[in-house]
């Protein structure tokens, strides 16, 4: 078994994660109710990905989902949670690969996509397209000096350059975000934060929140419940895109899997 515990980045309280190697699907256990990996099992996408079933929730997996797909960890393994959020630790995918480093990668073989599906909302949009293989663009603009208007793209750039890109965030927003019940655990040790002119902390990376962003659609990807061919391209992603999509996606899995 493994044991990670740490701070809620939007709770700010303390969570404890253990791995349990088990056959079946990928699954959380909240107060003793199984929650899928599965994006029919979202109920929230505020700043984060909420999943929940019955009374059950459990937020901020994202970061989490997207070190399984980095890992290549589709099975067999049970994820038991004690508090109301994924720890958020470092803020990237970087410490959560290195918990898992111990459990052999679950492939599954990718599927592949029969026909584009598109997604929207206002100046967001996601498409994603048949190919031959998995091929990744995400572009974001901001109206901010250090930002503004940058792109990922995989390939060239090996998917895994997104595991160690932080959340990231804007202090001026942060009042306004604490009294909607979000970012109470948000730190220096484990946010990108930004005043109107400069970052309050060193980024890891010149172009960190855009890879960060390729990182939290990873992670609301891998609620379709299977890897998938093709070329996705995200403009001015959300969570509540991402998931939009994995849902298209998981009507795919669920169909030929019926």
């Amino acid at each position: 078994m493994i044991e990670v515990s740490g701070i809620g980045l939007h709770s700010g309280h303390r969570a404890t994660v253990r791995f349990h190697q088990a056959e079946g699907p990928v699954r959380f256990r909240v107060n003793g109710l199984e929650i899928p990996a599965r994006a029919s099992a979202v109920v929230d996408t505020l700043r984060c990905t909420v999943l929940g079933v019955g009374a059950a929730r459990l937020a901020t997996v994202e970061h989490l989902l997207g070190a399984l797909w980095l890992k290549g960890l589709w099975g067999g393994l049970v994820i038991e949670v004690e508090g109301p959020e994924i720890p958020t630790l470092d803020g990237s995918a970087r410490e959560w690969l290195k918990a898992l480093e111990p459990l052999p990668a679950t492939p599954l073989p990718p599927r592949s996509l029969p026909r584009p599906v598109r997604v929207q909302e206002q100046q967001g949009q996601l498409v994603a397209e048949p190919a031959l293989e998995f091929r990744l663009s995400v572009t974001i603009t901001f109206k901010h000096p250090l930002i503004g208007y940058r792109r990922f793209e995989s390939p060239p750039s090996r998917l895994m350059e997104v595991a160690e890109a932080r959340t990231f965030g804007f202090i001026q927003d942060l009042e306004a975000l604490r009294a909607q019940g979000l970012a109470h655990g948000a730190s220096l040790e484990n946010t990108l934060v930004y005043s109107q002119t400069s970052s309050l902390n060193t980024p890891r990376l010149p172009d960190e929140p855009v890879r960060h962003k390729a990182l939290d659609f990873l992670g609301d990807l891998y609620l379709a419940g299977a890897p998938f061919l093709g070329h996705f391209t995200v403009h001015r992603g959300s969570h509540r895109l991402h998931v939009e999509l994995a849902r298209a996606l998981e009507a795919l899995v669920v169909a030929k899997e019926s």
